[in-house]
């Protein structure tokens, strides 16, 4: 692997050229993550039904919450790393590697074994419903046991990203999501171990990847200047006090983000299985705004996170302008299909009846999901660029706490308007990073900034 520093394609080309050169690896990978997670629900919606699909819906909202330590820190890391890149500090790279894998996968470790006590309180505090309630334990406890492969792959993920190496690992969730794809066919469709088997099938693909990853990582060691000896995983002070000043807002914004949307699902759940896969429906079409939007944001935090280092501010506006632009152009050609084909989208999950009936009336907060996300996107890869921990805390707080679950409350329950009340509260909130971060962008703050690796 050779050195893939952004700062020398941005010495030579333009800078949206160099976005999109070394996003669209992670648009790939987004768009086979999307499929990855999308898959499971769509071969138990065919082969097992809704209660089925409200089991995978339910399981899968808390294994997204599960992982804020490895995204928080992951994304602490990557902006990190960068920095450290655009300095040239070729043994501070090392350092926070080794730090970063020894903190977060023991943390992965402790969140397993918490989380499979804790499984069936977790469910209730979901408001599982009943008939439901026996295919979400098995698909959440078995999807439990695959936290540390999650948590390693983000790991390795980030630290080549913060390289600027996007291209491997798109190879690496290419290879989870293709065998995802076979296994569940395999597990669901032929051995009929319903929603256990589409679990069973992600923990294997995931553990696939990360294996896979793991191996690269030790061949290319030299370049990273990182032996891979054990006293090369001791948690450098230095290091992790910066990690944890970065990541530890980055956590609770992730965590607080997934909470409310949690909380909120709750609320929806007790409407019983038909809104809830209906719900989950929605939550993975939304997912596939990330195709883009979160390619661009982490593109676009790691060519800040550079060119702060390398003291290149001029070039920060052009990223954020290229990222909206690409954002807007695709979040509109989406909701142009879903408000043309709701029923051949929906019924790609699942064709019952009922479901394709509440999923009509989804549409139009579909549609405020992907523009929301497209408009969020470009700020908030200015914000994780530029190392401002407290003003991602903030966004967490505002976007997650008070803003989903203070507006799904009061459209939901004061207003009256019920499980749409809950749906549009949730789509309103995410765009409230896109508030905060263009006032943060127009008042030029992110200029003045000190680099964390400082």
């Amino acid at each position: 692997m050779k050195n893939k520093s952004i700062i020398n394609d941005l010495t030579t080309g333009s800078v949206s050229r160099t976005l999109v050169k070394f996003a669209y690896p992670l648009m790939l990978s987004n768009l086979l993550q999307t499929v990855y997670n999308m898959v499971d629900m769509i071969v138990v919606g065919q082969f097992v039904g809704k209660v089925g699909l409200s089991a995978v819906s339910i399981g899968g909202n808390l294994l997204h919450l599960l992982t804020f330590i490895a995204m928080g820190f992951s994304s602490a890391g990557q902006v990190l790393i960068s920095q450290y890149v655009g300095a040239g500090d070729k043994k501070a790279i090392s350092r926070t590697i080794g730090t970063m894998f020894t903190f977060v996968l023991s943390c992965a470790i402790v969140m397993t074994v918490v989380c499979c006590i804790f499984a069936k309180q977790l469910l209730a505090f979901m408001n599982t419903p009943s008939e439901a309630f026996k295919f979400g334990l098995d698909y959440s406890v078995t999807c439990y046991a695959g936290l540390f492969f999650i948590y390693g792959y983000n790991l390795v993920s980030a630290v080549l990203r913060g390289m600027g190496d996007s291209k491997h690992p798109f190879i690496f969730i290419a290879t989870a999501a293709v065998t995802n794809l076979v296994l569940d066919i395999l597990f669901i469709a032929v051995f009929k171990w319903e929603v256990f088997g589409a679990a069973f099938a992600t923990v294997i693909s995931q553990g696939v990847s990360f294996i896979w990853a793991v191996i690269f990582l030790y061949r290319h060691r030299e370049e990273f200047n990182f032996d891979v000896k054990l006293s090369s995983f001791g948690i450098d002070k230095n290091i992790f006090k910066r990690l944890a000043k970065l990541g530890l807002p980055m956590c609770l914004q992730s965590a607080a983000i997934s909470f409310s949307m949690l909380f909120v699902n709750s609320f929806i759940n007790a409407y019983g299985v038909v809104a809830s896969a209906v719900t989950g429906i929605g939550n993975k079409l939304g997912n596939i705004t990330s195709v883009i939007s979160q390619a661009l944001s982490v593109a676009g935090a790691a060519m800040t996170g550079q060119c702060l280092g390398a003291g290149k501010h001029e070039r920060i506006p052009k990223i954020v302008g290229t990222s909206l632009a690409i954002n807007l152009v695709f979040s509109i050609f989406l909701s142009l299909a879903t408000v043309l084909f709701p029923k051949s989208i929906f019924g790609m999950f699942n064709n019952e009846a009922e479901v394709l009936e509440m999923a009509i009336s989804y549409i139009p907060c579909a549609v405020l999901l992907y523009i929301g996300a497209a408009f969020r996107s470009p700020f908030i890869s200015l914000i994780n660029g530029s190392g401002q921990s407290k003003l991602n805390l903030a966004v967490g707080l505002l976007d997650g706490v008070i803003s989903r679950i203070g507006l799904a409350l009061l459209l939901g329950i004061t207003f009256n308007w019920g499980i749409k009340g809950f749906w549009y509260g949730h789509a309103f909130a995410g765009f409230v990073p896109f508030l905060i971060g263009g006032v943060y962008f127009i008042s030029g703050k992110w200029k003045e900034k000190k680099l964390i690796i400082h």
